[in-house]
């Protein structure tokens, strides 16, 4: 690698980063980031701080997990890349398939298609589900329902049903045929509705409205988070996924559970779907399949999805879809070793407790500090959401939440800013202590805002 100076002097220019404008990156260059160990990254001045944001939701076992890296290098010297197109796959491709079968048989799911990250896998089940409806005969079926506040990733289908225009706006026209409807979130809703039993019903009343209005025989499926990560941690009342479930069977819409963030333990379950007690029809999953150690994801697939596409005897059964990594055997190796990693230390078990904690101090930062309007979390997944004003809930500019970043970053703490708010998603790995570190931290931040 080239030396410090180097990189220095050329953070940002000959890179684009991602969900950023390039020209503020240029006019304050990124932290670059040089050195992983356990839970703490260390940054290009040598400054090491408590990494509260798990890489981006998905270094759930940390930077030092030694299993995942030799199954890496071992799979990298056996076999570094075949393809998984018809006609050929890979030892590693068919043991994990296998594996997660095995894992998320409480959710029903029974195959893999393998994609390369999270936008990829919803892209591949948002297509999957139009393919399904034409095996059926019932072509007509196209459109997609989601949640408005919902993340699907940034291709044109996941931005699509995306339900926020930070992530549509500049790429309109988007995919037709996609409609919102409120997310139960408590915060802020049309319907001024503070209690989330009686809003989750509300919620599912406008969406048997939608459902109505489009005709369910043009619904091909509903997409959503478990809990909704990027667009503010939004945890729906736990009658809501298992009511919306039950309206989309009565109208035979398909479930497509979308948990790139919620799988493999973040919310204190195994899934999000898991925790809500629901099966649904196909599941998107990435990030901490490797625990962010390789680029890899899959869309599962239920057992009444798989029979039809597998009865099938025309053209339109066979996939006509994939990736050149699709099924990489280095990153299926990865998988392996993290999922193994992954029940182990019972990631999921420490989660939850670690997440009861970080729930109790967040909100005792609530109640020390103004600004912060509203705290919300599930597990190690947690959003503070900071307001100029508690009566009005006028959210602050990007100039308070920068300087809250700062601060908390001097303080020893790396956190993920979204908006107005303040996204916490460390590695599922973390003691009491470093609930106490990030506690300590974000108070040093808020004090600056």
């Amino acid at each position: 690698m080239r030396d410090m100076n180097f990189l220095t002097e050329n953070n940002a220019r000959p890179i684009w980063h991602p969900m950023a404008h390039p020209a503020e990156m240029q006019a304050s260059p990124p932290r670059v980031i040089m050195k992983g160990d356990g839970v703490t990254v260390t940054d290009i001045d040598g400054k090491s701080v408590l990494d509260a944001v798990g890489g981006l939701w998905n270094v759930n076992l940390g930077y030092s997990s030694d299993p995942v890296k030799e199954a890496i290098a071992r799979q990298l010297a056996e076999l570094p890349y075949y393809s998984g197109f018809r006609g050929t796959s890979t030892g590693p491709s068919i043991e994990l398939a296998y594996e997660l079968a095995e894992f998320f048989a409480p959710e029903g799911m029974v195959r893999s298609f393998f994609t390369s990250g999270g936008s990829d896998s919803v892209e591949s089940a948002l297509r999957l589900a139009r393919q399904y409806w034409k095996i059926k005969g019932e072509a007509d079926r196209t459109k997609f329902l989601a949640l408005k506040k919902g993340y699907h990733g940034t291709h044109f289908g996941g931005a699509s049903v995306n339900g926020n225009a930070n992530f549509r706006r500049n790429y309109e026209p988007l995919l037709p045929g996609c409609f919102h409807i409120p997310a139960p979130w408590t915060y802020r809703n049309p319907f001024d509705e503070t209690d989330p039993a009686k809003l989750a019903r509300l919620c599912i009343r406008a969406l048997e409205d939608e459902i109505a209005f489009q005709g369910g025989d043009t619904i091909a499926a509903f997409i959503m988070e478990p809990v909704l990560g990027a667009g503010g941690v939004i945890v729906p009342h736990e009658t809501f996924m298992p009511m919306l479930r039950e309206v989309l069977d009565r109208h035979g819409i398909l479930l497509i559970a979308d948990e790139v963030v919620t799988g493999f333990g973040r919310t204190g379950a195994w899934s999000g779907s898991r925790l809500w007690g629901v099966k649904p029809d196909m599941m998107t999953i990435a990030k901490a399949i490797t625990s962010g150690y390789f680029p890899l994801g899959a869309t599962l697939i239920s057992q009444k999805v798989a029979d039809v596409f597998e009865a099938d005897r025309t053209s339109f059964g066979a996939i006509g879809h994939g990736y050149t990594y699709s099924g990489h055997p280095v990153g299926c190796a990865a998988g392996l070793a993290a999922l193994a990693e992954t029940k182990r230390l019972n990631l999921a078990g420490n989660a939850a407790a670690r997440g009861e904690e970080l729930a109790a101090v967040l909100a005792d930062l609530k109640a020390r500090f103004d600004v912060v309007g509203d705290v919300r979390s599930k597990g190690l997944m947690a959003a503070l959401e900071l307001v100029s004003d508690r009566t009005s809930k006028k959210p602050v500019d990007k100039k308070v939440m920068a300087a809250v970043a700062d601060g908390a970053y001097e303080a020893g703490i790396m956190i993920r800013v979204s908006g107005n708010n303040i996204i916490l998603s460390p590695p599922l790995v973390i003691t009491s202590a470093d609930v106490a570190t990030i506690a300590d931290g974000l108070a040093a931040g808020l004090a600056r805002a």
